[in-house]
């Protein structure tokens, strides 16, 4: 039956079906065939996969991110990255990945980051002499870190599916975001020193002008140190942090911006209404595939059929990290999430690792399968916005390869760098 259930939802995802739907369908064998069950049971799944209260992050944190866009943030942001960044070598490719660090406690997806940055920055790269190819590889390979930063949507799906603390999701989240900033920021300058690309600004900025802007960027850049905070000292779960957040950002754009009025917050609503309504849609159909899968013993014979090849961790983790890689390929990252992590946790739970340090790995590894052909959607997402052809893109992209590979062997051998912060402070 599992393997029924595999080769429906291969064919109905190459059908063209959206993912969600071939999630739904790919269960129905279970309920037809099994004779025991009514298919009642799978609208009753559908219903039950909502009803959850660490689930109600989800809705405040876009809400909250959306909010947060409409109100100016961005841009000051931008403005404030540009002074951080823009002298150095490189300094647009720069801007844009500290940008993303930055964008992690608003945006939390690396889609939309991606997308994001793709139409604010990459004509500006572009214009300034960046090839469409590099733009496109910079600004692609920079959105993952917003998926490692706190709120990233990413953690809240996954500490929910697994039952794994999402507060200490969050907090193991922000060393490894540090460290993959720096990472890529490494890398840029090299590519920018070895293309000739020049700074965005040609003087290092004064210390006046440095403190102008982070006066006007600080609200936004407050949002990781109240998560933080409010996680050490029991103020709130992640799920009270997320509706916070929503009236942080509501004070910012009627009392400090003053840039929110009635038409920017339904722009708000209803962009977070079509994010919300995905991953929603999204989370019901997995419940209904991960019914089926859980009535079909797929954790048990998978984690067992794992062990049966090796029982050495390291084989097994490897084997793991090339499920997720070539899944992150063909799939948007909330459904991997949503349908490959309760299959592989128990095998890495089974194996010996941590959960905490296993959850920022996956998260890395799914979005990095993103990055990559021939269908990654964080690939498509800005090759489409910047119309630049994957081959190009490939071959830009063999750098930041490079330094996402000597990254990911620095967080899997030293587990501490994601463990750390949620075991000193929880």
């Amino acid at each position: 039956m599992l393997i029924l259930i595999a080769a429906l939802f291969a064919i109905f995802l190459f059908a063209g079906q959206p993912v969600a739907f071939a999630l739904g369908l790919a269960a129905i064998p279970v309920f037809i065939l099994s004779g025991t069950m009514p298919p009642t049971v799978a609208v009753q799944k559908m219903v039950a996969a909502t009803q959850s209260f660490p689930l109600l992050a989800v809705p405040f944190f876009i809400l909250a991110g959306n909010l947060m866009n409409v109100t100016g943030i961005t841009r000051r942001l931008v403005g404030f990255s540009r002074l951080l960044t823009g002298w150095m070598a490189g300094g647009l490719a720069q801007v844009s990945i500290v940008l993303s660090f930055m964008m992690g406690g608003i945006s939390g997806s690396a889609v939309a980051d991606a997308s994001m940055e793709s139409r604010l920055l990459g004509p500006s790269m572009i214009a300034q002499g960046y090839s469409p190819a590099v733009t496109a590889a910079i600004l692609a390979f920079g959105s993952i870190i917003t998926a490692t930063i706190p709120p990233s949507i990413g953690l809240i799906l996954f500490g929910y599916i697994n039952e794994v603390s999402i507060g200490r999701l969050f907090l193991a989240g922000v060393i490894p975001g540090i460290v993959l900033t720096v990472t890529l920021m490494a890398t840029a300058w090299i590519v920018a020193k070895r293309k000739g690309y020049a700074p965005d600004i040609p003087t290092v900025p004064s210390g006046r002008e440095l403190w102008e802007s982070f006066r006007e960027s600080v609200w936004a850049l407050m949002f990781p140190v109240i998560l933080i905070v409010g996680f050490r000292f029991g103020i709130f779960t992640a799920t009270e942090a997320g509706a916070f957040l929503v009236f942080y950002a509501l004070f910012l754009g009627l009392f400090v911006y003053r840039e929110l009025d009635l038409a920017k917050m339904r722009e708000a609503l209803e962009d977070s209404a079509q994010d919300l309504g995905m991953i929603m849609l999204l989370i019901m159909m997995a419940g209904v595939l991960g019914y089926a899968m859980t009535i079909e013993r797929a954790p048990q014979e998978i984690t067992a059929f794992a062990t049966s090849l090796s029982t050495d961790p390291t084989v097994i983790l490897l084997m793991v990290v090339l499920v997720l890689v070539v899944s992150g390929m063909f799939l948007e990252g909330a459904a991997n999430i949503l349908l490959i992590t309760p299959i592989v946790m128990p095998v890495l739970i089974t194996a010996g690792f941590d959960p905490i340090h296993m959850g920022i790995l996956i998260i890395f590894l799914i979005n990095l399968g993103g990055l990559t052909p021939p269908v990654g959607v964080i690939m498509f997402t800005v090759c489409g916005i910047l119309n630049v052809k994957t081959g190009a893109y490939s071959r830009a992209a063999a750098p930041f390869f490079l330094a996402l590979l000597i990254f990911f062997v620095l967080l899997t051998a030293v587990p501490g760098i994601s463990t750390m912060l949620p075991d000193a402070i929880m």
